[in-house]
């Protein structure tokens, strides 16, 4: 691998000192052949859940985070089709397959057709076009569970029968 420094970060799980208990040998001075422990290590501290601890600016030694520091990254942006949306949308209906939130119930006008639609199988795992089958690749979900099914736990992103066992033991509890 060639290791390109694109910004700095902070975080105290990915230190030096971590990575090395982790199976990390030293340093890259090189290319190196990162072993799957120490790799799974890193992705498991490396995500979105961290989020308040990476991309801070460090100034005269001290950590100093701002807001609104204009960052250039670059991503990979998937097509997604409209029409399968509007098909997913008449065969499923508008409420959250997770949680049964309605947006236009809940808010009124400001609500109506509003939902986020869910790919079962990321798109990035499938790894090439495909034709979707909007009643078995899509699902509509709020943008709260949305996100939720987007988080990983120890790794893994949970599933929709998942997330919904998780919101039923929090009523309960």
């Amino acid at each position: 691998m060639r290791l390109k420094l694109i910004d700095q970060i902070y975080n105290q799980k990915l230190s030096f000192d971590n990575l090395k208990a982790n199976g990390l040998n030293a340093a890259p001075q090189g290319p190196v052949k990162t072993k799957q422990n120490l790799l799974t290590y890193i992705n498991s501290n490396f995500s979105d859940n961290y989020q308040t601890e990476i991309f801070p600016e460090i100034i005269d030694g001290e950590i100093v985070e701002f807001e609104g520091i204009k960052k250039q990254i670059l991503v990979n942006k998937y097509e997604r089709s409209s029409i399968a949306r509007k098909k997913c949308i008449e065969f499923h209906g508008l409420n959250c397959k997770v949680c049964g939130l309605n947006f236009s119930e809940k808010y009124g006008s400001i609500g109506n057709e509003f939902i986020h639609i869910h790919h079962l199988i990321p798109i990035y795992k499938i790894g090439k076009e495909y034709k979707v089958d909007y009643k078995n690749d899509l699902i509509p979900v709020c943008p709260n569970c949305h996100s939720m099914l987007h988080r990983k736990i120890n790794g893994t992103e949970p599933t929709i029968n998942e997330l919904k066992e998780m919101i039923n033991k929090n009523y309960i509890s």
